[in-house]
């Protein structure tokens, strides 16, 4: 339920950017070696990550059978096993900027990725996997 209730919130956050929030938007984008972003995401993309996240969200609380009503089946336990391994993936990272065996890591985003982003995205892949199991 934790994870569900988290990936809520993100998918939330993600809504917040894309009709025009700043809260937090420096650190949430990797940063090239030389200075500047590796990309630059748009309204459209930013809400389209929303909505794969909350995707995400239904998928695990189905599979997971944590509300009544929702069932598991081919699809969420398909879905949960593309989280899991997106998540797991988004853990180990490029080996560049992003995740736990990133060479950059002096950039603000590369401190948040170390001590909080890849962490979550391993609790989180572990959710999925427990959801699999049950």
């Amino acid at each position: 339920m934790l994870a569900a209730v988290i990936l809520l919130f993100v998918s939330g956050i993600h809504l917040f950017w894309a009709f025009g929030g700043r809260w937090g938007g420096r650190a949430v984008v990797p940063e090239k070696v030389g200075g500047g972003l590796t990309f630059r995401p748009g309204p459209a993309e930013t809400a389209a990550v929303a909505a794969l996240i909350l995707v995400a969200c239904y998928c695990l609380v189905a599979q997971a059978e944590l509300l009544s009503g929702l069932e598991a089946n081919r699809v969420t336990r398909w879905g949960s096993i593309l989280c899991a391994a997106v998540f797991v993936i988004r853990t180990v990272g490029d080996f560049r900027y992003v995740g736990f065996f990133k060479r950059y890591k002096h950039s603000v985003f590369a401190k948040y990725d170390t001590w909080f982003y890849s962490p979550l995205c391993l609790f989180l892949g572990v959710a999925f996997v427990a959801a699999l199991q049950g």
